[in-house]
């Protein structure tokens, strides 16, 4: 079996789905891995590295869909909504994709990749499992997220993080708030913590409470209750408006006494709610710093900019997206370890097995035989149920 790895081609992505360190696992388990020339560069993986491993270069992007019995991208069509489209006349049924996908963004999308006849794989449908952890691609690039989005703001703030006593007088820690400990929020904590900041959060799941704390965080405690907080995967579930109007009443005081506010409020496949407000922001000293992960959902500042950065009312607000992608070599060796994880799984002597019975397989396959098949994801665009298929393990 053939793995192919073409360049990444939305604009200004420099991670690779494979790096060069797990070519011989995969090779060991019969999968050969087909390199278009430069697509590890930018992330700091030459071809000569994969070469070395025993991957084949070679310098055509339509050449290794052509080889390829199995494609792994990082942004596919789907979550590459720039340039993505590009590759579709590339793929041919039958054949096999692994990668982000967006699979609760637009059906159009994901119609597209079916009507090609691919099998995909959306890499965020992963179950939150122990069985899965080390496939778990999200939060892999959730980590890479939350602390570059500390770096960020350190490198921004016109403050230092730590205390320091000096011969000049004693400099008060930098004040941070985290908004949303998920697995973003949770390194943006460890990550503040570590420079020295002193560091708040808050996260509308009961059960944050103590992962804050045993990262050395103080926890925000609102005297409000979220009903049904989070779902089985353990992501946050969306609440109603009046909710979210009394939880920006009484975080109101918390972000005007934080010189940095990270946002990381996501909820899956739903618009970013709305947690700093404009008036919020307009409280915070001069040079405070506003870093919004959610920025690419629509934000969870209201004045946040997906894709920019703006300064309003002396405060900055980063509404940069796709920030794995800016510590990229990392990025992709987390990303290259997780898909590889999974390859394997899917894979046993040498050919793929839709084994439908394990929930990893059945819970990450998105399209197959021309139709989106995710139950999932049909349940979430309203899609009529889909004929019984036998269930079990085939090639």
């Amino acid at each position: 079996m053939i793995v192919g790895v073409p360049r990444e081609i939305f604009p200004g992505e420099q991670r690779v789905a494979l790096v060069p360190a797990v070519v011989p696992g995969l090779a060991k388990a019969g999968l050969e891995v087909v390199l278009e020339a430069g697509a590890g560069t930018a992330a700091g993986y030459p071809d000569a590295d994969y070469q070395a491993r025993g991957a084949k270069v070679v310098p055509d992007r339509a050449e290794v869909f052509a080889t390829a019995d199995t494609i792994v991208q990082v942004l596919s069509h789907g979550s590459n909504d720039r340039t993505g489209q590009a590759d579709l006349p590339l793929f041919r049924a039958g054949q096999i994709l692994v990668g982000f996908l967006r699979p609760l963004g637009a059906i159009e999308t994901i119609e597209d990749i079916a009507q090609r006849g691919v099998t995909s794989f959306s890499v965020e449908l992963m179950p939150r499992t122990t069985r899965a952890q080390s496939m778990d691609a999200l939060s892999s690039m959730g980590t890479i997220c939350g602390y570059k989005a500390v770096v960020l703001a350190a490198d921004t703030l016109p403050r230092i993080f730590p205390m320091l006593t000096t011969a000049a007088g004693t400099i008060t820690p930098g004040r941070v708030l985290v908004v949303g400990a998920g697995v973003a929020g949770l390194q943006a904590i460890a990550t503040a913590r570590r420079l020295g900041a002193v560091t708040s959060a808050y996260d509308l799941r009961p059960a944050a409470k103590e992962q804050v704390q045993s990262l050395g965080a103080r926890f925000v405690e609102l005297p409000i209750e979220a009903q049904d907080a989070e779902d089985k995967g353990g992501y946050a579930r969306a609440q109603d408006e009046s909710f979210y109007q009394r939880q920006r009443e009484l975080l109101g005081r918390v972000v005007a006494e934080s010189d940095v506010v990270i946002t990381a409020a996501v909820v899956p496949g739903k618009k970013s709610p709305v947690l700093v407000t404009r008036e919020m922001v307009e409280r915070m000293a001069p040079g405070s710093v506003v870093v919004d992960l959610a920025a690419e959902r629509g934000g969870n500042c209201e004045l946040t900019r997906a894709g920019e950065i703006v300064v309003e009312h002396g405060v900055t607000v980063i509404g940069w997206f796709n920030l794995a992608s800016r510590v990229p070599y990392h990025a992709s060796q987390m990303y290259a370890r997780n898909v590889s994880a999974f390859l394997l799984h899917l894979v046993k002597d040498g050919k793929v097995r839709l084994n439908l019975n394990d929930e990893i397989i059945r819970d990450t396959l998105l399209t197959r035989g021309g139709e989106v098949v995710n139950a999932r994801v049909r349940e979430f665009f309203a899609l009529p149920a889909l004929a019984a298929r036998p269930e079990g393990t085939e090639s």
